[in-house]
């Protein structure tokens, strides 16, 4: 029996002394932080739309191309230039794609500017010629490439540009008098560049400055007396907006 009894404690005292070591062993475990938490970076993927609204300045030539019978006073090579300024706003549509840093895109923009003036010619007397020009509508078609540091985006762009204008004129001294006036929708080419800036996730707002010019278009500014033909453009066009948009969500870039 006294046997039985040592055996037995004995068995239990070995058990015992293996559950604490495995118990030590356990605890002896390294451990192991759970990753930080980083927060996403912004993403300039995706849709967006917008507004803009700031200035805009027009140089404006015309100048008498001879053909037709003028009824006018200003002779074959002769014409004017002049600089004219305005309120200009509209929207923009566009698509951002981001690979790291770089973000590149196309836009479209429509506008509409308030860019006129007028010219007199006195010549044969006060208020002979009186020429009226006006840029009223300016679309816009282009690429984007630019940098981004976080939220933060600094961008270049280049493409289509178009513009409506408008050249008239009221001849009413001399012998030959008349009035008329022509619109036409020239094409030109575009160049910009401007920064924009997340607020939200899908907010952003930014400053912009672009540069523009344009074809000749040949107007006739028909009258009783016959055909007043010019050859007229805006030389080119520079406007400087501020802009907001939203931009439609896109899927989240997250670091660890």
């Amino acid at each position: 029996m006294r046997n039985k009894l040592i055996a037995a404690f004995a068995c239990t005292t070995a058990l015992v002394s293996a559950g604490a070591s495995s118990a030590a062993d356990l605890a002896a475990r390294p451990y192991t932080k759970a990753p930080a938490y980083i927060e996403p970076l912004f993403n300039w993927t995706g849709f967006y739309v917008g507004g803009h609204i700031g200035g805009a300045w027009t140089n404006e030539q015309f100048i008498n191309n001879g053909v037709g019978a003028p009824f006018g006073d200003l002779t074959p090579g002769q014409g004017y230039r002049q600089r004219g300024t305005g309120i200009m706003g509209g929207a923009q549509i566009g698509y951002n794609w981001q690979a790291n840093n770089y973000v590149f895109g196309m836009e479209g923009t429509i506008s509409g500017l308030d860019n006129k003036g007028t010219v007199v010619n006195n010549a044969f007397g006060a208020g002979d010629d009186v020429f009226t020009w006006r840029a009223n509508l300016l679309a816009t078609v282009v690429g984007r490439a630019g940098f981004a540091v976080q939220n933060n985006l600094f961008y270049i762009k280049g493409g289509y540009a178009g513009v409506n204008n408008r050249l008239s004129v009221t001849d009413t001294v001399g012998a030959a008098t008349g009035s008329g006036g022509q619109t036409h929708w020239a094409n030109g080419w575009t160049v910009g560049a401007g920064w924009e800036y997340g607020i939200t996730r899908n907010w952003i707002v930014g400053l912009e400055y672009n540069y523009a010019a344009f074809g000749s278009q040949t107007y006739q500014l028909g009258g009783t007396s016959g055909n007043y033909t010019f050859d007229a453009k805006p030389r080119d066009i520079q406007w400087a907006v501020v802009r907001a948009s939203y931009k439609f969500d896109a899927p989240v870039i997250a670091r660890y």
